[in-house]
């Protein structure tokens, strides 16, 4: 959905007494909860919502009972998907918000030990856990924080939340500390060596927030946030 749309969506929600935070043409967490608000108080949204916030294709979803963490990442690129980000994650969102399916089904993960046909998204933690990534970040540097020029947006932020919510309610993942979290949490929550990856500890959109303790706890409250509007 273009920023212009979202603009004149956020002015459509503040016009009916709604609070959308700054009308600034980005789909952020307040835009998000005042057209909740709005759905749960007239069954009518203030403005059409972007329509595939909370969709991935039922077809890109096969059945699996195996498949127990899902692990946010950033590509490290730019905000067009490229083949090896297709090569290492199960869904990538572009800059724009749009999910694209990865070469390798999730249940290709249910088992790594052949090394072969999987998407190989975490060191030594691949089994079992779904891939999912943002397109953006390529030139990125920690410290001092700096987003690169393709830094990650709100919307790809919310967009991957919501798909994250959808696969926790398809395959059955409770949303905790070890079963919906960052690459850069890994090492500590799992135990298992992640050679320094940073993915997240910053968030270009909201710099109040540094650390992978405090971007992991805003995954996961807007992964619960997105749940609860899926199930409203």
């Amino acid at each position: 959905m273009s920023k212009s749309h979202v603009t004149e969506w956020q002015n459509a929600l503040k016009a009916a007494g709604y609070n959308p935070g700054a009308v600034d043409g980005d789909f952020g967490p307040n835009s998000l909860s005042a057209s909740l608000d709005s759905l749960k108080a007239t069954g009518v949204p203030g403005a059409p919502p972007p329509s595939d916030i909370h969709e991935l294709p039922s077809e890109w979803l096969p059945p699996s009972s195996k498949m127990v963490r899902i692990i946010a990442h950033w590509t490290a690129g730019s905000h067009n998907v490229s083949s090896v980000d297709r090569e290492h994650y199960h869904f990538i969102w572009s800059g724009d918000g749009d999910a694209v399916r990865g070469d390798n089904p999730v249940d290709a993960n249910e088992s790594t030990s052949d090394n072969d046909g999987y998407a190989a998204h975490c060191k030594n933690c691949n089994s079992g856990s779904i891939g999912v990534s943002v397109a953006c970040m390529s030139g990125a540097t920690e410290s001092p924080f700096y987003s690169g020029i393709y830094p990650m947006t709100a919307i790809q932020w919310e967009h991957m939340c919501a798909g994250i919510a959808q696969l926790c309610m398809f395959y059955g993942i409770a949303v905790t500390s070890s079963t919906v979290l960052s690459h850069a949490e890994v090492e500590d929550t799992l135990g298992i060596d992640q050679s320094g990856k940073w993915d997240f500890t910053r968030l270009s959109w909201a710099p109040e927030l540094s650390g992978a303790h405090a971007c992991g706890e805003r995954l996961r409250a807007d992964v619960k946030a997105a749940l609860e509007g899926a199930r409203a």
